[in-house]
């Protein structure tokens, strides 16, 4: 045990800056959000009192629903639907229509005293319907600055075993292996086999706690090394002799084999 210090180096953080967005449709698929202004988020949480005669004993908190204010300099075509402007013919669109439900991601820069940019947290809002302030257009003059465009955000949870319906995650690469990071990033902003996608709470907390992946590298001569973020997943049962557990191994013959990295739960994250 010992005492608590103060102004330790690298113990002082911040978080500053928005970039990534990412516009995610609710079908998959998804496209960048370039020119995000700022996302201030509002969680909703009231506190009732109590009170026996006249003397305060305990208070009731109630956790209201995620809501948020957006606000950006431009954004993707593709948005114009889910705020309720529908293209009925290309380049003809019809306003006033009722909003879709959308997702969004965005990221957050997060610093410290030792490094100003050690990492950065990912957000992930579900379900959301924006509504748009009042878009007031004037006359161009010297000075005129690009309108700032204003939606306010309001979203349906989704469930996850043990805690309160929410709408907002937060992933955190400085507490997260590197690994498992790559992985979720090539979720929300796709790869070379999929499309971005914003996969169900219930399925996305299945597949990052249950993430065990087994990376095997081909060294070119003849050798592989083999690599894994759980330490029970190669298992030495002698000095010379090791085991590889819960991965995928096709024998060709008796002394051949083909030995390949985990496609571990997949089934929990990718939409069909």
């Amino acid at each position: 045990m010992a005492a608590i210090e103060w102004d330790v180096v690298g113990e002082r953080t911040f978080e500053q800056g928005l970039d990534r967005g990412v516009l995610l449709f609710p079908d998959g698929g998804g496209v960048a959000w370039n020119g995000l202004a700022s996302i201030d988020e509002n969680a909703e949480i009231g506190v009732e009192p109590f009170y026996f005669d006249g003397v305060k004993f305990t208070e009731f908190v109630t956790v209201g629903n995620f809501s948020a204010i957006l606000k950006a300099y431009t954004y993707p075509q593709e948005f114009l639907k889910y705020e309720g402007l529908i293209e009925d013919t290309t380049g003809f669109f019809i306003g006033n229509q009722e909003p879709n439900l959308f997702h969004l991601t965005y990221r957050t820069m997060a610093g410290d005293d030792a490094d100003s940019r050690p990492g950065y947290k990912i957000h992930i809002l579900y379900n959301l319907t924006a509504i748009p302030s009042t878009k007031s257009h004037t006359s161009i003059a010297n000075g005129s600055a690009p309108i700032l465009f204003e939606w306010n955000l309001s979203a349906i949870p989704e469930t996850l075993d043990g805690y309160t319906p929410t709408a907002h995650i937060v992933l955190d690469s400085r507490e997260m292996d590197p690994w498992l990071f790559e992985d979720i990033e090539a979720i929300l902003y796709g790869d070379e086999t999929h499309e971005p996608t914003a996969p169900a709470l219930s399925g996305f907390a299945t597949f990052i706690r249950n993430w065990e992946r087994l990376i095997v590298i081909d060294n070119g001569n003849g050798t592989w090394t083999a690599s894994a973020v759980d330490d029970a997943s190669i298992v030495m049962l002698d000095s010379t002799t090791f085991q590889i557990i819960e991965d995928n191994a096709v024998y060709l013959n008796a002394d051949t084999y083909t030995l390949t990295s985990s496609d571990k739960n997949e089934e929990d994250i990718w939409l069909p």
